[in-house]
């Protein structure tokens, strides 16, 4: 099967560098050109016939037997890992489940001399691959006298959200990013060139649009499926970059179903041999970056005339910029510097700016809720690979706690 894109091409040639980007020379033109199936031959798990295993899913589950994957943040900040354990009984709350513990040191965690980290399970999910009682655990991380490490976010946001409890902060998150194949190159485009410019691709609908809609449809269903809130999927404005969002949730349950949800997609991209990537600008040039835009509110906000206290959050807001921004992708800004260039429907990221309607602002206040005087505001800073715990612990301390 195969279809049909766009394809920028030169006369003379493209040379690719070590580093992925592309190097024109000669004259370009522009023509059509076929992507086939074969774009997967270098992914090893996508020549795997995934059937067999359905013979092994097919035996019997003893009936006192489930199986838990314990799933957390590795030292990075942004890298997931997790790990399985047989259990005798189905947990009904987080609180039941076993602490447990593995090798910090090949996590970028801890030394080798005192490498054990301990999980704490936080969340439950089902598991949308081994389904039947079998779940997914997301777990938070602590150094043996069970302080945090310094990649558990969660542990603060958690402090703040109980302080700020009473005002019912919601929060939705909009989660972009890129399909790329083995060769680091984004899912379809052309190996010797790029495709047409952006313009159909955002919600497009066609061969030549559309890139990847069947591990979209899989996330989907596999993320309901799995209890998270998960509220809608589209494509994006770049060809094999897509979003989805979760929440509104309250508290801490939008972060926590966006990192399960992230596990979901990568396990998917297993599958299908396909890679996903939350770099918040996979390709340079006049192509759209990736970000993770946090709808934020609370209880007054959504109450009549609440788009004044709306207001008295963006001037809270517009004072800690700098501080916003280092919370905001794991590398203090750095990689957002890639992203947020006041181009290609991004703010700059030296400045401060809002708006109604507008995307290329810091804080967006959308057009319904402008007309209602009451809803959330849109923060649209936070880089595609951002933790949300950082994020939505960095909203309510500003913007509820005053600090």
């Amino acid at each position: 099967m195969s279809f049909k894109v766009l394809v920028k091409v030169c006369e003379t040639g493209i040379l690719a560098g070590r580093n992925g980007q592309l190097v024109k020379f000669g004259r370009c033109f522009s023509t059509t050109g076929t992507v086939s199936k074969a774009m997967l031959e270098d992914s090893p798990n996508a020549a795997i016939d995934k059937t067999l295993l359905n013979r092994y899913f097919n035996l019997p589950q003893p009936e006192n037997k489930i199986q838990a994957k314990y799933v957390w943040i590795d030292g990075t900040g942004e890298g997931l890992r997790s790990k399985s354990r047989t259990l005798d009984f189905v947990p009904k709350n987080p609180e039941e489940l076993p602490k447990w513990q593995y090798d910090g040191s090949s996590t970028y965690q801890a030394e080798g001399e005192n490498s054990d980290i301990f999980l704490k399970p936080q969340a439950i999910y089902k598991d949308p691959f081994r389904r039947n009682n079998n779940i997914l655990v997301l777990c938070d991380t602590y150094y043996s006298d069970m302080t945090p490490t310094k990649s558990n976010k969660r542990a603060a946001a958690a402090e703040a959200m109980e302080m700020v409890k009473s005002h019912d902060p919601w929060f939705g998150i909009e989660q972009e990013y890129t399909f790329l194949d083995m060769d680091g190159r984004p899912l379809g485009w052309p190996k010797n060139g790029f495709p047409g410019p952006q313009g159909p691709y955002y919600c497009g609908v066609g061969a030549d649009r559309v890139i990847g809609r069947e591990i979209v449809e899989a996330h989907y269903r596999a993320c309901l499926y799995a209890g998270v809130d998960i509220s809608g999927t589209n494509a994006e404005v770049m060809p094999s970059q897509w979003e989805y969002q979760v929440g509104p949730s309250l508290g801490l349950k939008a972060s926590d179903d966006l990192w399960i949800s992230r596990f979901i997609l990568h396990r998917l991209g297993e599958e299908f041999g396909v890679v996903v990537t939350l770099d918040p600008k996979p390709m340079p040039g006049h192509w759209n970056g990736a970000g993770a835009h946090c709808n934020f509110s609370t209880k007054s906000m959504r109450e009549e005339n609440g788009i004044e206290e709306i207001r008295r959050a963006i001037e809270k807001l517009s004072k800690r910029h700098e501080k916003h921004i280092k919370a905001y992708d794991p590398r203090e800004g750095k990689d957002n510097e890639r992203r947020l260039t006041g181009k290609c429907e991004t703010s700059s990221i030296h400045d401060f700016s809002s708006g109604v309607a507008n995307r290329a602002v810091s804080i967006r206040i959308p057009r319904g809720v402008a007309e209602q005087n009451k809803g959330y505001l849109e923060d649209r800073r936070p880089s595609s690979n951002c933790d949300p715990y950082s994020v939505t612990n960095a909203l309510v301390r500003t913007c509820v706690l005053n600090e």
